[in-house]
């Protein structure tokens, strides 16, 4: 079952230095984490930015099925990336996480559990 429209991560890849310098992201807050699988829930829009790693984010819902256009949703360094405000998701990161963010609301950070 596909993820609800309005739950879409969208994925920019390799955003120019303009854009990057035009939001600021070297102002933005860092975050990172190790390999493993993460269960997240975003209560704000967070934008970020990933100077390191690969993840493959599994919205809620996901039925597992790859082959048959499944929605997973793959990012990594270089990317930027909007993650909608009420998204639960896996992220499976394969290769460390270090990344800018921003939150769009005034929560700090996403609510998560360590790896399942």
């Amino acid at each position: 079952m596909a993820a609800d429209s309005n739950q879409r991560i969208i994925v920019e890849k390799n955003p120019s230095e303009a854009r990057l310098s035009e939001l600021g992201i070297k102002s933005w807050p860092k975050w990172g984490c190790s390999p493993g699988k993460y269960q997240l829930k975003f209560d704000a829009e967070e934008t970020c930015y990933l100077l390191k790693g690969k993840v493959k984010a599994y919205p809620k819902g996901y039925s597992g099925n790859e082959e048959k256009g499944g929605c997973c949703v793959e990012f990594g360094a270089g990317d930027l990336v909007i993650l909608p405000k009420g998204l639960s998701c896996t992220w499976d990161v394969s290769v460390a996480v270090d990344k800018h963010y921003k939150f769009e609301s005034t929560s700090s950070t996403p609510s998560s559990s360590s790896s399942f």
